[in-house]
C-alpha cells in the first residue's frame, strides 16, 4: 500500500507555454479586429455593461464638482451676474444690427434666386473624458445610438469646428478631435476665398497643406469649413494662420494654425444633425445620367418609360 502524502499542487501547463499561448490569442484577435471589425458588436455589447460601472467610478468626483459649485460664493455669484447682465447690454446694439443684416441678406438671395443658406441643428452632448489612446486626440461623449447619433456628426462649440463623430455605442459616442492626426477638414480663407484643406498635427496643432509658395495667405488669416466635403456645414470656423515658412525647396508652403475651438479642453460640445443629401433636379439628374453611363439604373429606367412624343 502506497503510503506517499498527495502533492500539494498539480502541476499543468508550463507557464511560459501558456503565456505564448495567450501572446498569440491576443495577436491574433487584433489583427482580426484592425482588419475585418468583427469584434466591433461584441464592444458594443460590452459597453453596455460596463456603461453603469463607469457612471459608478465617476459619481464621487461628480459629487465633489456639485458640492464645490453648491457652496460658491454669493458675492461671486452676483458679480458674474452683474458683468454678463452689462455684456448683454454692451452687445445688444451689434447683435440687433446682426439680426437686421440677416434678415436683409435673406431677402436680397430670394430676390438674387440664390439658394437659401442650409439650416443647422443638433444636440448638446457632455464630454466625459478622453480616449485611452495616448497617441490619439479622441474624447468620448455622453450620446450614442439612442439619442440616434451616428458616425459622421461634426460636433462643435461656442467658438468653431471641434471634430467629428468617429464611433457609436449605445450610450456613448467617441468624437475624434480636430488635432487628430487621422482627422482632416476642407476649408475656405476668409479673406481671399482661397481652398484648401487642412489636417491635424497630433500635437495640438494644425498644418494646411497642398497651398503654393506664391498664394496669397497671411498669419492671422481666418479658415473656416468650406463645405465641399458633404459633412461639416460651410462658414464654421476651423482655425487661424500661426506661422508661414515659405522654402524654395519644396513645392509647398508649410503653414501651421492653431484651431479656433477649445478643441484641447473639456466642456460641452454639440453634435450637429448629418447634411441632407443634395437632391438633383429632375431635368439635370436626367442629363447626368445621359452623359454618364455609370449612373444609376433609376434615372436610366425612368428615362426608358418615358412614352415617346408623336
Amino acid at each position: 500500500m502506497d503510503q506517499q502524502p498527495p502533492p500539494f499542487f498539480k502541476r499543468g501547463p508550463a507557464p511560459l507555454a501558456l503565456l505564448s499561448f495567450y501572446v498569440a490569442l491576443s495577436v491574433a484577435l487584433l489583427i482580426v479586429d484592425a482588419r475585418l471589425q468583427t469584434l466591433e458588436v461584441l464592444r458594443q455589447g460590452l459597453s453596455m455593461f460596463t456603461h453603469p460601472v463607469q457612471d459608478l467610478a465617476h459619481l464621487p468626483a461628480q459629487l465633489l464638482n456639485n458640492a464645490g459649485s453648491y457652496f460658491a460664493s454669493a458675492a461671486r455669484l452676483q458679480e458674474e451676474s452683474a458683468l454678463l447682465q452689462r455684456s448683454r447690454l454692451e452687445s445688444a446694439a451689434t447683435l440687433q444690427r446682426s439680426q437686421h443684416v440677416e434678415a436683409e441678406n435673406e431677402r436680397l438671395r430670394k430676390l438674387l434666386g440664390v439658394k437659401e443658406r442650409e439650416q443647422v441643428s443638433g444636440q448638446v452632448a457632455q464630454i466625459l473624458y478622453s480616449a485611452r489612446d495616448p497617441y490619439a486626440r479622441r474624447v468620448i461623449v455622453d450620446k450614442g445610438q439612442q439619442d440616434r447619433v451616428i458616425a459622421g456628426q461634426p460636433v462643435i462649440d461656442d467658438l468653431g469646428i471641434v471634430g467629428q463623430v468617429t464611433r457609436v455605442f449605445p450610450f456613448l459616442a467617441e468624437v475624434t478631435l480636430l488635432t487628430d492626426k487621422e482627422q482632416a477638414v476642407p476649408v475656405q480663407v476668409v479673406r481671399t476665398g482661397m481652398r484648401s484643406v487642412v489636417f491635424g498635427l497630433g500635437n495640438g496643432e494644425l498644418e494646411l497643406r497642398f497651398v503654393p509658395l506664391n498664394a496669397d495667405i497671411q498669419s492671422g488669416d481666418l479658415l473656416v469649413t468650406s463645405g465641399l466635403d458633404g459633412i461639416f456645414p460651410p462658414g464654421f470656423p476651423v482655425a487661424r494662420v500661426a506661422h508661414i515658412e515659405s522654402d524654395t525647396t519644396y513645392t509647398f508652403a508649410q503653414i501651421r494654425c492653431t484651431p479656433v475651438a477649445g478643441v484641447e479642453h473639456f466642456s460641452e460640445v454639440m453634435v450637429l444633425d448629418p447634411r441632407r443629401p443634395v437632391v438633383l433636379p429632375a431635368e439635370l439628374a436626367d442629363e447626368v445620367a445621359a452623359k454618364d453611363p455609370r449612373a444609376s439604373p433609376k434615372s436610366s429606367r425612368a428615362k426608358k418609360k418615358r412614352p415617346k412624343k408623336d
